[in-house]
Parts: C-alpha cells; sequence; structure tokens
C-alpha cells in the first residue's frame, strides 16, 4: 500500500469534506480515506498499480476543489 497526502483548496464546511472524501472513495484502489477540513488535506491509503497521485488529484478536481501533493 501506497499513501499520498493532498492539499485541498475551496472547502470551508462539512459538506465539502464529505464531498472530498467521496469523491476519492469512489477510486478503484483506494482502501481508506481521510479528509481534515481543519489542515484543508486529504490523508489516502491505496493500491499502487491500481491508481495513482494525479488520478487522485482529477477526482478531487472533478468535485470543484483544487489539490496538489503535499
Amino acid at each position: 500500500m501506497n499513501e499520498v497526502k493532498l492539499n485541498i483548496e475551496g472547502m470551508t464546511c462539512g459538506h465539502c469534506q464529505m464531498t472530498v472524501a467521496n469523491a476519492l472513495k469512489k477510486i478503484s484502489g483506494v482502501k481508506e480515506v481521510e479528509v481534515n477540513l481543519e489542515t484543508n488535506s486529504a490523508k489516502i491509503l491505496f493500491k499502487p498499480g491500481k491508481t495513482n497521485d494525479e488520478k487522485l488529484i482529477k477526482a478531487v478536481e472533478a468535485a470543484g476543489y483544487k489539490a496538489a501533493v503535499a
């Protein structure tokens, strides 16, 4: 398993936090997602070969937020 931390821009409430978490959980290979509204970040545990940082960032951006590897 690989772990990556993403900085997330644009989250302002619990609904935003849930939206980002749900977008990440839908990606094949993602095993665990922890989104923190206070630090505007997400920690993702995923299976290499199934997904990568770029796909995770694209999922967050598709949900309406900006993301970058921390």
